[in-house]
């Protein structure tokens, strides 16, 4: 069976963000079209960062995923690693604020810029 691979931006039990891969079943549909099946999303939003944007340490609110359209995008973590993702690139945002904690920009969240010399056009999908 096929899969697709999930890219995930996660909060660890450590309170720290991490990326991991997982794979989806591609269990549905026909060999030329392969599918997984049906997962739920509330709403989308689009986003444009102008050239030089560059965000703080933050944590996503709610968990999504993040579709980059055009540009580049480069997400950074607390450990100094860093990903960059290209139009037509993505990834699953569940890198929110454990529960109870007080957010600590030492410890929790990611960083964001837009890299490169044309704006970050995103779509963000609720889930």
């Amino acid at each position: 069976m096929s899969t697709f691979t999930k890219v995930v931006l996660f909060t660890d039990t450590d309170g720290y963000a991490k990326f991991r891969e997982e794979q989806v079943p591609l269990s549905e549909g026909t060999p030329q079209a392969m599918l997984s099946a049906l997962t739920p999303a509330k709403a989308c939003q689009f986003r444009q960062s102008p050239v030089g944007f560059r965000s703080q340490f933050h944590c996503t609110t709610e968990e999504q995923w993040l579709f980059v359209l055009g540009g580049e995008m480069k997400i950074g973590l607390q450990d100094g690693s860093s990903r960059n993702f290209k139009a037509g690139q993505h990834f699953y945002s569940a890198d929110t604020l454990p529960a109870g904690a007080t957010f600590d920009p030492k410890v929790h969240g990611h960083w964001s810029c837009q890299v490169g010399d044309e704006p970050l056009v995103t779509l963000f999908v609720k889930v």
